[in-house]
């Protein structure tokens, strides 16, 4: 439960980054739009894209079920049909096994069409 309108690009975001810090993948699927498009985090300068809501959904929900590293949100700026979302990820104990990172999302008719992740490593 959250305290913006159902399907705003608030909700939808409240929701999907819930899914990473619950280890709830299986809400993913109805935030995510069949025409969605991913800029991975680890691409290239040219940018290096997941297109299609299928492969969208199954590198998020893997992320999302892996228990092997933790989500901590910094915290979330809606701006119309755009998200920053801001976080941390820790994967282990040392400071050098830990990110801090930005998703930059697109929401529109109550799905996420469109992320863009940056990250920096310690």
């Amino acid at each position: 439960m959250n305290d913006f309108a159902p399907g705003s690009t608030g909700d939808v975001l409240h929701r999907f980054n819930q899914a990473f810090l619950d280890h709830t993948p299986e809400v993913l699927p109805a935030l995510i739009a069949d025409r969605c498009r991913i800029e991975r985090i680890q691409a290239t300068a040219e940018g290096e894209w997941i297109e299609g809501g299928a492969a969208c959904r199954a590198l998020w929900q893997a992320q999302a079920a892996d228990r092997g590293g933790q989500f901590r949100l910094e915290g979330t700026t809606v701006l119309g049909d755009v998200g920053l979302v801001f976080w941390t990820y820790a994967h282990g104990p040392g400071l050098s096994q830990h990110s801090r990172g930005l998703n930059v999302m697109r929401v529109q008719n109550g799905q996420v069409v469109e992320g863009r992740g940056y990250a920096k490593k310690a």
